[in-house]
């Protein structure tokens, strides 16, 4: 359970609202399917900016995966989680905010002292990430851990 703040102005737009407000609940939960990231079980609600995850997934990593797809869509400044971890342990997500300048490396070496674990970022944060050169300033990526 957490509340995790995010760039509103950043990210993927949903719908035909204005840039300033959230895309509906309806939205958020068909993009979360559209990625395939396994958070079938996890119902949307939209408060203002903020969207609340609830329900239940298979493991930290889909909870992960579905704060930072959440997170990454205009309008949404944050997002509270209320997701139940059905296998392994509930932790906080480590996220991290693109600045500008930075790249996947940079990132790396600043969370794990080795630019050339990039690629274990790139990995935890597919589909949302396409491309391991294709981030933009302002967009949450989520950081493992390393095994």
């Amino acid at each position: 359970m957490g509340l995790f703040d995010f760039i509103k102005s950043a990210g993927k737009k949903l719908g035909i609202g204005g840039e300033e407000e959230a895309p509906p609940a309806e939205e958020v939960k068909k993009e979360l399917q559209t990625l395939d990231i396994g958070a079938d079980g996890v119902d949307v609600e939209v408060q203002g900016d903020k969207v609340v995850l609830k329900g239940e997934v298979a493991d930290q990593t889909i909870l992960e995966k579905a704060v930072v797809a959440a997170g990454n869509l205009i309008g949404v400044a944050q997002v509270e989680t209320q997701v139940k971890v059905a296998e392994g342990e509930e932790g906080e997500p480590v996220i991290h905010i693109v600045q500008k300048g930075e790249s996947l490396w940079k990132i790396a070496e600043q969370h794990y002292g080795n630019g050339a674990k990039y690629m274990a970022i790139y990995e935890a944060n597919k589909p949302m990430l396409s491309d391991p050169d294709k981030i933009y300033p302002g967009q949450a990526l989520r950081i493992p851990k390393l095994d």
